[in-house]
């Protein structure tokens, strides 16, 4: 094992209509807002089978099956946004699972964990979305969490299986270890990026084929 950490609390969402949200106000529907799970779920490809996605055009698929975001990164967004401090609790952000132990800063872009009895794969970061301002009540999270890089990350599942709050979180492969997920946050956002770093994110291990594209995009714009 190379990092340990738990996992909290498992969540999964149903589809609702949030009046008032959306373009115009017209209304919204999400399966954003999930509730805790008080034991095992089953994970398969697409994700924790009671979990649903409103949107399959942004979200889900086996590239974005399940959502982590650490418990530590809570503690930031209340302490820029203390108006609305109380907002952010575990589960403000969407997550399937809640992670102790480990963040952006521990966890690297392709580790393998395993949990339960299943698999899982660090694959991509998780971009902020209109849904989540609507959720939390302003667009002013939008630009913070591309800025903060606390985004949490997604998996992708590489063995099927059971897992409940209370497992392990383990570290078992990092075939990556100089590209911890706070490492790639600000190159995903254009706001950093040397030519050696594009190169190396256009293959990187076990980053999703649709960021090592965007890389690449990136590589050829800067060497232009």
């Amino acid at each position: 094992m190379i990092a340990d950490g738990r996992i909290l609390a498992v969540h999964t969402g149903r589809i609702e209509r949030l009046a008032n949200a959306g373009r115009g106000g017209e209304g919204l529907s999400t399966a954003y807002r999930k509730t805790p799970e008080n034991g095992p779920v089953q994970v398969g490809p697409l994700g924790i089978t009671t979990d649903v996605q409103a949107n399959r055009k942004v979200h889900g698929g086996p590239e974005k099956a399940v959502y982590g975001y650490p418990i530590s990164g809570y503690a930031g967004w209340r302490a820029e946004f203390a108006d609305i401090a109380d907002r952010f609790v575990p589960g403000a952000m969407g997550e399937n699972l809640v992670i102790a132990g480990q963040d952006e800063a521990s966890l690297c872009i392709g580790d393998i964990i395993r949990s339960g009895s299943v698999t899982l794969q660090i694959a991509q970061i998780r971009e902020p979305c209109s849904t989540f301002a609507a959720i939390i009540g302003t667009s002013r999270v939008v630009k913070a969490m591309t800025r903060s890089g606390r985004c949490g990350w997604y998996y992708r599942v590489l063995e099927a299986g059971m897992l409940a709050p209370g497992d392990s979180h383990d570290v078992i492969e990092r075939p990556n270890p100089d590209w911890p997920i706070c490492r790639f946050t600000p190159i995903a956002a254009g706001r950093a990026g040397r030519t050696d770093e594009l190169e190396a994110l256009s293959t990187l291990p076990g980053l999703t084929l649709a960021w090592q594209v965007r890389m690449a995009q990136a590589l050829a714009t800067q060497r232009a």
